[in-house]
């Protein structure tokens, strides 16, 4: 349209100030997701809230640690921050502090993809210290060759098993089947790891109170596995239980604003040409926040 970036963004937030004087985004909040996003290399993120009953985004600004979140809280005020029942988010303690000094009496609900991406992280440890196990196994004479020889085929087949142990057992093709036989057979502790990640993924599967003593039963598991990043996150999920346990009960998750977040990473890609977040966090506003900007001669339906 023969316009410069910097028009193009000053006319984004030109309208969202628009909606905004007529619009309070944060009326009736009562459950919350919080959630960190990249929007730039070199670790430049967004901070972004949504309402979890509308389904819009009501809140986002630059930068992801306690002060940029307090700003949020303090723009919702004392009053409607005590209204606030239910905050979804990750293990991150910025937000988990910040909540707990803004919304004491919030419940707070671990997100359970972060949780079973926990064990997939302790498990891909494990991954690697048996692939490099056996690639560095030393070698020198003929016997020595042939051990060699062998290590080095069982790290190709560790190197190639990463997928097969990270997917979700009702998508696995058959040669992944295949794949975690051979692990079994292979190295009983790595597949012990993987077995100990889809029990933690069971969990969630079960939820309310029977997900409760599943998960005890697991602690309990990891604990006395020993398996070294197991048993530290067993500590780990101890350490969140409440907010473990509230998932469970209230079936509530960061699902919403992962998909919202996937929604303005696409936005993201329209937005290269511009120089300051603000342009992209009016364009994810008007875009996902609900309300619309009144158009000349428009009619709204």
């Amino acid at each position: 349209m023969r316009i410069a970036w910097a028009t193009v963004g000053a006319i984004l937030s030109r309208v969202r100030s628009d909606v905004d004087a007529r619009v309070d985004r944060m009326a009736g909040l009562r459950r919350i997701g919080i959630d960190e996003i990249s929007y730039k290399r070199n670790h430049k993120y967004l901070t972004v809230v949504v309402d979890h009953d509308t389904g819009w985004l009501v809140w986002a600004a630059a930068g992801n640690d306690k002060p940029t979140l307090a700003g949020f809280f303090a723009l919702l005020g004392p009053e409607r921050c005590a209204r606030i029942t239910h905050v979804s988010a990750d293990g991150a303690a910025w937000i988990a502090r910040t909540v707990e000094r803004y919304c004491p009496d919030a419940i707070r609900c671990a997100d359970p993809f972060h949780v079973v991406k926990w064990a997939t992280d302790a498990l891909d440890q494990v991954r690697r210290q048996v692939w490099n196990t056996a690639r560095g196994q030393p070698g020198g004479t003929r016997r020595d060759r042939r051990g060699r020889q062998a290590s080095a085929g069982a790290a190709q087949g560790m190197k190639r098993a990463r997928w097969a142990l990270w997917k979700n057992p009702e998508n696995l093709t058959d040669n992944q089947r295949h794949k975690l036989a051979w692990i079994a057979k292979t190295d009983p502790r790595l597949h012990r790891a993987y077995l100990l990640k889809e029990g933690l993924r069971h969990v969630f599967t079960v939820g309310g109170e029977a997900g409760k003593d599943v998960l005890q039963r697991w602690l309990a598991w990891a604990r006395r596995c020993r398996i070294p990043e197991f048993v530290k996150l067993a500590r780990t999920i101890r350490s969140e239980l409440p907010a473990i346990h509230a998932s469970l009960e209230h079936g509530l998750s960061n699902a919403l604003i992962e998909s919202t977040n996937t929604k303005i990473r696409l936005l993201t890609r329209l937005a290269f040409g511009f120089k300051h977040p603000d342009a992209l966090i009016s364009l994810a506003l008007l875009a996902l926040g609900g309300y619309r900007p009144e158009l000349p001669d428009r009619t709204h339906t």
